[in-house]
């Protein structure tokens, strides 16, 4: 007879490669869920000085990549950032920030530039006085709506900026893809826009995953847990199984601890209980297919294991804080 969850006791010896195995799992997850909508790319060519501002955008995100020349990128904060070819950041929440050739540069808002329109959702700003050749920066900038869907808690311990260090073990894969990034970007050929638009999403992507390979800066929280074997488990098995009728038990069992043990670790490094978060993960879920895939109700309802509508549209006010109807017209 199979014994109780509660007389499990923890496994702290998981192998490395289990270990690495369920991490990848869950930046993957994490990774199908990440959504980079309504993207607006700019191409902008400088002279030896510029000071460019970029206003607050809630609910987005800005991506660089530094093609040509030196920079640096001042945060909300006052923070300076510098920048070199070959240089990628991404700044997940869309604050305020200028792009400097130096400190002291006085700037001027990114919109009362004139801008060419180079292909669909891509255009030209070019700052380049005509007495140079050769423009000293060449700079691509993508402003996008960010959504990591039902992982959207770890969005908000994202920090405001990461810069990639593209020589850094956690980045193998960024420079072929940013190498690729720049020849479309000189080049200027026949369908460049797309290309670039295409490049720019796997780009960010591969900073937000080298990010959490690298530690998350010692983000506590969701990351935390996500980067905890005794917690990943059942974090990855709620988000592969969301509309199943989860007890605390059966996640306690998905990562080898006792019941208690797995309930008290849990809140304390995520802040909610295992049924809350389950619950909350759900209602993002639900709101993203209402409101980005246009599903109806009824059929959110069922995919999320709710007995009936009404069962649905409870949990749903009662966690989101309005209707599902109201809440699918006003996002």
């Amino acid at each position: 007879m199979m014994k109780s969850t509660d007389f499990l006791i923890e496994t702290p010896n998981m192998s490395k490669q289990n270990q690495l195995s369920l991490s990848s799992s869950l930046v993957s997850e994490l990774l199908t869920g990440m959504r980079l909508r309504g993207v607006q790319y700019r191409r902008i060519q400088t002279g030896p000085t510029f000071g460019i501002g970029f206003e607050n955008k809630p609910g987005h995100a800005y991506f660089y990549f530094l093609a040509v020349g030196t920079a640096m990128i001042r945060t909300d904060d006052g923070e300076l950032h510098k920048l070199s070819t070959g240089s990628a950041t991404f700044m997940p929440h869309g604050r305020r920030h200028q792009f400097l050739s130096d400190a002291a540069i006085a700037f001027q808002d990114i919109e009362k530039f004139d801008a060419a329109p180079l292909g669909e959702s891509v255009s030209g700003v070019d700052t380049c006085p005509s007495t140079h050749v050769t423009p000293s920066a060449v700079i691509f900038v993508g402003c996008m709506e960010f959504d990591l869907g039902a992982m959207q808690g770890i969005a908000k311990l994202m920090p405001t900026i990461m810069v990639a260090d593209t020589q850094a073990q956690g980045y193998p894969g960024l420079p072929p893809v940013l190498d690729s990034m720049k020849r479309e970007i000189c080049a200027g050929r026949i369908g460049f826009a797309g290309i670039l638009a295409r490049l720019a999403e796997v780009a960010a992507a591969m900073i937000v995953r080298g990010w959490i390979e690298c530690g998350c800066e010692n983000a506590s929280g969701l990351l935390a847990a996500v980067r905890d074997p005794r917690l990943a488990g059942a974090i990855l098995a709620l988000h592969r199984q969301p509309g199943r009728q989860w007890t605390v038990a059966q996640l306690a069992a998905e990562c080898h601890v006792s019941r208690s043990v797995f309930a008290r670790r849990f809140e304390t490094t995520v802040g909610v209980s295992p049924l809350r978060y389950a619950t909350e993960l759900r209602m993002s879920l639900a709101r993203q297919l209402l409101t980005q895939e246009k599903v109806s109700i009824d059929v959110v309802a069922q995919r999320l294991g709710y007995t009936s509508q009404a069962a649905f549209s409870r949990a749903f006010k009662r966690v989101i804080g309005t209707p599902p109807g109201a809440s699918r017209q006003v996002l």
